[in-house]
């Protein structure tokens, strides 16, 4: 399968050059998408030999994954492999992804990190449980980890789905809106870590954001 890594990155070149590093001694093509970070990151990524695309200021998740999409969708590639650029998901994760999508009944593979989580801080665990349950319910498929980022998504979802959201919340967006159109969405466990770095996630802002979206999105 050929696959390209899409690393949205705001602000990390202390981790994106490692990584790169990692995922590409794995033989596959990463691309990064710079979110108007002023620390270097773009820099440090194409020097690791990432592709490298930017937004000139802060976008969000959302739209980086977007353009990552559509920079994806204009080549080759059979899949996407998502992952976050602050060193929580381990490139040693990667043949998960891969060998689960040589069954070819899953359109969507996404790590499940909630089958050990004592090292996750609490309230993410509540909030990851509570949006986890909704998705499912939402989707009418068993998504115990509906909010990690480390996803392999097969190109005939991508070319199937319109996404719109530009924030943390096109993590559910793109699970209900696969599922509702006949997609497989599939979990394999992988590691997080948790280094004690403050997480660009704000779990009341982006819960807010996320209960909207499902208010005035999915109607």
């Amino acid at each position: 399968m050929k696959a390209c890594v899409i690393i949205p990155a705001y602000n990390e070149s202390s981790q994106i050059n490692r990584l790169v590093s990692e995922v590409k001694a794995r033989g596959l093509e990463v691309l990064v998408v710079d979110d108007g970070s002023g620390d270097g990151t773009a820099e440090n990524a194409s020097r690791a030999g990432a592709t490298v695309l930017r937004n000139e200021v802060n976008a969000g998740k959302g739209a980086c994954l977007r353009k990552g999409f559509g920079y994806c969708l204009e080549r080759d590639f059979e899949a996407v492999i998502t992952m976050d650029g602050d060193g929580q998901h381990l490139a040693e994760d990667l043949p998960r992804f891969i060998s689960a999508a040589a069954d070819p009944g899953g359109d969507i593979i996404i790590g499940n990190r909630m089958l050990e989580t004592r090292e996750m801080p609490w309230i993410r665990v509540i909030t990851n449980r509570f949006m986890s349950w909704l998705t499912s319910r939402l989707s009418g498929q068993s998504i115990p980890d509906s909010q990690c980022g480390y996803r392999l998504i097969r190109r005939r979802v991508l070319e199937k789905i319109e996404l719109k959201t530009s924030k943390f919340e096109i993590e559910t967006e793109i699970l209900v809106k696969a599922a509702r159109a006949g997609f497989k969405i599939v979990s394999v466990p992988i590691k997080t870590v948790y280094r004690g770095e403050k997480s660009k996630i704000n779990p009341f802002i982006d819960t807010f954001r996320f209960i909207n979206f499902l208010i005035k999105g999915l109607r």
